[in-house]
């Protein structure tokens, strides 16, 4: 098999790969959200084809590289990363969909979006073919339309696109529904989520200010009579006094709705201190423990509405509260969530051990009760030593409360911390009905690399969010 621009295999007998019962376009573009979670934007996916029925395997993710000089080196380490993966574990890929989903730019038309891409979906064909694996389909979605680069029978692939079903109408979407999958809307409003505010609104401002402010007495605090350790008992007290401000305030109406709520339940002033305060490792594993039960959730807004603060120069502080996020949507069982958030965790901070491993772990399928059962140990030895006052009284953050004595030692150097660390001891999770996710997508050879995206001034993890 190489990579022409071949049709659709012959007919009479053919290898195995080339038996695979094809599934019409329509019906690959509305199973494409069900499969991620999500309604991808502006994304490359790949998606394995196994077994003679061309069951779904293994799919990675990544955003469209803006210039167009990159799309064959981002071919070829999307096809490398899904086909490489799938040999790993014993479950080559007989066959690859590919598709490319890009809404218009101002004043473009659907169709020109097709067009565009074109070039983009031959060379991921050319990149899957040199790997020995055809790509049966490749779509190109945009503007609530679809496209096929393969077929060329115009009565079910009209030049002009096919419109999708209407979301919740298809078979598809009861099955889904039965299984209990949910598509929880676009990528771009999911990722909206985290991202922080635009500057020169007011918020904005105001938060930048408090920023600068708490960092300029975040250093006497640190080299003062509280020290590194009392700042992190200040910053825990007050993270949980905000989840539980929060927790009294259940979130209403819709997704936006919601975050703006829980945005006014922070002060500008709080929302710098946990911020600054979550720089440091110890407490940010610290606050990781609250990743399960009634803790869990209004954990999770904090996170949200914390990395939505760190705007202008401290984006790169918004790496711990996005990696806490994943963490405890992982934890808490939504992983297209948490693979959203460690994706831009890294987005800003491509060196942050705990996301990559995290991102890692959650993408290769393993169990996070083995690292939540490392922390509720933790957890349990500080609290029989009389030295965890993370939960106090509500009050306690901001009245002061006295802080018993520590002795922890000294704290390695490095940029892991000690839940990355922790992370070595994680285990594969049992396979549900859908599988398990595939591994992040690599260059040649590669087990934690990651595929660039230079013109858009960012370094993007490839989302794998498939199941073998």
């Amino acid at each position: 098999m190489t990579g022409s621009d071949d049709d659709r295999p012959a007919s009479g007998p053919q290898p195995v790969q080339q038996q695979i019962t094809l599934r019409g376009p329509a019906e690959l573009a509305d199973a494409l959200p069900y499969m991620l979670g999500y309604h991808p934007t502006d994304s490359i996916v790949l998606v394995a084809l196994h077994g003679d029925r061309g069951r779904f395997g293994g799919r990675v993710r990544l955003g469209i590289p803006r210039s167009a000089r990159e799309w064959p080196a981002v071919a070829d380490q999307l096809a490398e990363a899904l086909v490489e993966g799938g040999e790993r574990r014993g479950t080559r890929p007989d066959g690859i969909v590919a598709f490319l989903c890009q809404d218009p730019a101002e004043g473009e038309s659907p169709l020109r979006v097709m067009e565009r891409l074109r070039p983009l979906a031959q060379r991921l064909r050319t990149a899957c073919g040199a790997l020995d694996v055809p790509v049966y389909e490749a779509l190109c979605i945009s503007a609530g339309r679809f496209w096929s680069y393969c077929c060329p029978d115009s009565r079910c692939c009209p030049p002009d696109g096919t419109p999708l079903v209407t979301p919740g109408t298809s078979v598809m979407a009861a099955a889904a529904t039965y299984a209990g999958i949910q598509v929880r809307g676009s990528l771009k409003d999911m990722e909206a989520r985290l991202r922080p505010w635009q500057r020169g609104t007011r918020n904005a401002d105001a938060q930048l200010r408090a920023l600068d402010d708490a960092g300029v007495a975040l250093v006497p605090a640190i080299l003062g009579e509280k020290g590194r350790d009392g700042v992190c008992e200040d910053t825990l007290l007050l993270a949980r006094a905000l989840i539980r401000r929060l927790d009294q305030s259940p979130p209403g109406g819709d997704r936006a709705a919601a975050d703006a709520r829980d945005d006014g339940l922070l002060t500008h002033d709080e929302a710098a201190r946990v911020i600054l305060g979550l720089q440091d490792r110890l407490t940010r594993d610290r606050a990781a423990e609250w990743m399960e039960g009634p803790d869990a959730a209004p954990a999770l807004r904090l996170w949200r509405a914390l990395a939505r603060r760190c705007v202008g120069a401290y984006v790169e502080h918004s790496a711990a509260p996005l990696t806490l996020a994943g963490w405890v949507a992982w934890s808490t069982g939504d992983e297209p969530a948490a693979r959203i958030a460690l994706g831009l965790a890294l987005e800003v901070d491509a060196e942050y051990v705990f996301a990559r491993l995290l991102h890692q772990a959650c993408n290769e399928g393993l169990d996070p009760e083995s690292l939540r059962r490392c922390l509720r140990t933790e957890r349990d030895i500080r609290t029989e030593a009389g030295a965890d006052d993370t939960k106090a009284d509500a009050g306690g953050a901001e009245a002061g409360a006295p802080r018993r004595p520590r002795d922890r030692g000294p704290r390695r150097p490095g940029a892991g911390g000690s839940a990355a660390r922790r992370m070595a001891g994680l285990r594969p999770a049992v396979r549900s009905p859908l599988g398990a996710p595939t591994r992040t997508a690599t260059g040649p050879g590669s087990g934690g690399g990651r595929v660039r995206s230079r013109s858009a001034g960012q370094n993007r993890p490839a989302d794998p969010t498939g199941t073998e």
